[in-house]
């Protein structure tokens, strides 16, 4: 049997399964044993999926992030916006304050590019500092090339700014902004036709913005506004819908048959939340 495990590791072969290592050796006219026989063995040492030139696969841990309050998390991905123009696409550029869901900068651009990146990082953080706010601790995204550039890792780098990406081929690491592109692209008033100008789109995309920070009642928050929660104006709402709920029930408590309405504020949030057991080991922000 160990003649069966050195064929297999021999290099015409590392990379192919049992049914064509067999038929390759009886076309040489060599027997060792059926393709069933060859599969027990390579189980049972373990070289079934990874031998020769195959390598192991490499477990990734995913991305754990923690935002207590404002501007210590911020994601940020890119979106194609179609055009008038069969196979034409301006770039949307969004960043995001994760413990809020605040648009802290939405930009319509020509192209996506590192020095594009790089620009946009600066005034998004320009825009909160002129707000007196913090500015992120992290800035997290996908893998696309200007997220991996070297022009923004400087540019972060030099504002204090630690990066954070997404495990390969896994959309849900950026789940909230994958999430904000829904919203943007399902709004009753996008122009599913596509924009005739980048000044269309740039002007549609800053109403949206105004709308989804300033009225936008949004279900992740329970139900209040992204700039209530950057502002920490959200508690108070939640506790004066509360009241009047509690005040309905005095007088009507027939009506209820179960809990009232929760009217609590989410607390933090989380990008791939630890276990009760993992907590303690999680990357936060603060």
């Amino acid at each position: 049997m160990q003649t069966i495990l050195e064929v297999c590791c021999q290099k015409e072969y590392a990379d192919l399964p049992p049914t064509q290592i067999v038929p390759l050796l009886l076309d040489k006219g060599i027997w060792h044993g059926s393709e069933s026989t060859y599969y027990r063995m390579l189980r049972h040492y373990n070289m079934l999926s990874h031998r020769g030139h195959s390598a192991k696969p490499v477990k990734r841990n995913p991305p754990r992030l923690k935002a207590s309050k404002p501007n210590e998390v911020w994601c940020w991905d890119v979106s194609l916006l179609k055009t008038k123009v069969l196979g034409q696409f301006f770039y949307l550029h969004l960043f995001l304050d994760l413990y809020s869901r605040k648009i802290v900068l939405a930009e319509v651009l020509h192209s996506e590019s590192a020095d594009n990146a790089s620009m946009l990082a600066k005034q998004a953080v320009a825009r909160e500092k002129a707000l007196n706010a913090q500015i992120p601790r992290v800035l997290h995204s996908d893998n696309g090339g200007p997220m991996r550039s070297a022009t923004l890792q400087g540019t972060l780098q030099n504002l204090g700014i630690t990066r954070s990406f997404n495990r390969p081929h896994t959309s849900n690491d950026n789940a909230f902004a994958e999430s904000i592109f829904k919203t943007l692209k399902y709004c009753p008033k996008y122009p599913v036709s596509g924009f005739n100008t980048i000044e269309e789109a740039q002007s549609w995309v800053l109403q949206f913005t105004r709308w989804y920070n300033n009225e936008h009642l949004h279900s992740g928050l329970n139900f209040v506004t992204p700039n209530q929660r950057h502002k920490g104006k959200d508690k108070e709402q939640l506790r004066q819908r509360k009241m009047v709920i509690e005040l309905a029930k005095s007088e009507h408590p027939e009506r209820w048959s179960g809990d009232t309405r929760n009217c609590d504020p989410i607390g933090d949030v989380y990008i791939n939340k630890p276990s009760e057991e993992g907590t303690e080991q999680l990357k936060s922000a603060a």
